[in-house]
């Protein structure tokens, strides 16, 4: 299998037609038609089938094409940092992550980046949603980790991530650590640990004020350490993301009746010109396994 052969092949699934396949790769269309015949007998079955002039893509060519797909992004990326490899050490990126996002997910894809470039460099920083949004805006911040229940900003360039559930955290020995899933109703007269600076929690606290369903805060913080420990030394519940959740021993369940949750995207200001390794972290972002 060779480059040329796969950039044709996703150029006619993307134009369904082997001519302006062709046009878009600056290739003539009998060069091309031989490139993707002799893929095809490499891989043992056809991608394409032409239907007079319509071109069909084959049960075997619809399983191919994200693998195709992700060659040819490994590839740009390679390229591009094979390029501009000198460049990458001397502007690191800046990433932003809202507060109440936990790393158990971006840690792994962060981890991939580097091992993958490593020499790309990554400055980190925490903030709520306010101050990613002044820090973006002002340039500080290449990009941004948001959670969101709907789309993010308009103004911003979004790739989405993974979603998150909203779960209820206890310790082993509760009354409910038998049932798969809780419904808010159970919860009612519980003590409960509040965990702050959420927009996650205003939802729930919302839902709770219109069902007349009363939860009793026994100790409030905005810190995910404080909040997971209180609630293993059975000070009451909590919720919480179900990615944020690391304390060993706790359980979760999903939050049902209602089910509660986020979409986590990687967010830029459009039209920005981007750095070497931005371009980078931006395409591995896309790129990756995200699980879920």
């Amino acid at each position: 299998m060779e480059m040329h052969q796969v950039r044709y092949t996703l150029a006619v699934a993307r134009a369904l037609n082997f001519t302006k396949g062709a046009e878009s790769c600056h290739a003539s269309q009998p060069a091309l038609s031989k490139a993707i015949k002799s893929l095809e007998a490499e891989l043992g079955a056809a991608l394409f089938l032409r239907e007079g002039k319509q071109v069909i893509i084959t049960e075997f060519g619809h399983s191919m094409i994200p693998h195709l797909q992700r060659i040819a992004d490994e590839a740009e990326m390679a390229a591009m940092l094979a390029t501009n490899f000198k460049l990458l050490h001397k502007v690191p990126i800046r990433l932003g992550v809202l507060c109440t996002i936990g790393p158990m997910r971006l840690s792994r894809f962060l981890a991939s980046v580097q091992q993958q470039y490593p020499g790309i460099e990554l400055a980190v920083r925490e903030s709520t949603v306010s101050g990613l949004m002044e820090d973006l805006d002002a340039g500080e911040l290449d990009f941004a980790v948001l959670g969101s229940a709907g789309d993010p900003p308009r103004e911003l360039s979004h790739i989405p991530l993974y979603d998150e559930r909203y779960v209820v955290v206890f310790p082993p020995d509760h009354r409910l650590s038998s049932s798969n899933a809780i419904p808010l109703h159970d919860l009612s007269g519980e003590p409960y640990v509040d965990r702050l600076s959420c927009e996650m929690r205003e939802m729930v606290m919302a839902v709770c004020q219109e069902r007349a369903i009363e939860v009793y805060a026994t100790f409030r913080s905005e810190r995910e350490d404080w909040v997971q420990s209180m609630v293993m030394a059975r000070m009451g519940f909590a919720f919480m993301p179900e990615y944020s959740v690391t304390l060993p021993g706790l359980l979760q369940r999903p939050l049902v009746d209602p089910e509660v949750k986020r979409r986590v995207s990687l967010v830029h200001k459009p039209g920005r010109q981007f750095s070497p390794a931005a371009s980078a972290f931006a395409l591995a972002a896309r790129s990756f396994d995200w699980p879920g």
